[in-house]
């Protein structure tokens, strides 16, 4: 299997999970899946604006109570009382940008995505490489579980420790998959005539 041939599998698996993703978020709405507006938008801003400044961060509310630098005995001891905080307030993860900090580049988003998309079917495809599978279907379900593996990786632990949305994570994870599933058939129609390694 040539590095030629793997650099071409993994640019057209790239291409094609682009194409899909692309498809997924803007003509379906798997795109916006669990995720709404906020109501009374301009007053929840202006108290942003108001209590938050040019602070950019990624803010958990509420907090433990205990400044931005604290202690594993200040940490305990603040984790003792979430609950109650939990029980008694509003939760969740807010990702904050300060006013002007940030703008909207489509072509930059779409390069920095497509260029994502192509790293992970390159990667995706040289590991595929490294097998001494043969078969077509199992080229394809390689890749398949490898983009398994990873929409778990990370969209799982944000649904069980920040309470992202069932509907969110279950979409962005189909998503995934399926990109990585149009890996798996780029990916093994352009190396489905490469013989296995030698023993």
């Amino acid at each position: 299997m040539t590095t030629t041939r793997i650099i071409l599998a993994g640019v057209l698996g790239g291409i094609a999970m682009f194409i899909w993703t692309s498809i997924a978020h803007m003509f379906l709405p798997l795109g916006h899946a669990g995720v709404r507006e906020l109501p009374n938008e301009s007053a929840v801003l202006a108290a942003l604006q108001t209590n938050l400044g040019d602070k950019s961060s990624l803010y958990l509310f509420p907090g433990l109570g205990v400044g931005d630098n604290p202690t594993r005995e200040q940490m305990n001891e603040g984790m003792k009382h979430m609950d109650e905080k939990l029980a008694s307030n509003p939760s969740g993860l807010l990702m904050y940008h300060a006013k002007g900090s940030r703008s909207i580049s489509m072509p930059k988003l779409l390069t920095i995505e497509f260029a994502t998309e192509l790293l992970e079917a390159i990667l995706a495809v040289f590991l595929l490489a490294q097998t001494r599978i043969a078969s077509f279907g199992g080229r394809v379900g390689f890749v398949f579980v490898a983009g398994i593996l990873a929409a778990i990786a990370t969209n799982v632990s944000y649904w069980n420790w920040y309470g992202f949305p069932c509907v969110y994570t279950v979409a962005y994870m189909f998503t995934q998959i399926v990109g990585f599933l149009c890996i798996g058939l780029a990916a093994a129609l352009v190396l489905r005539k490469s013989a296995p390694p030698a023993a």
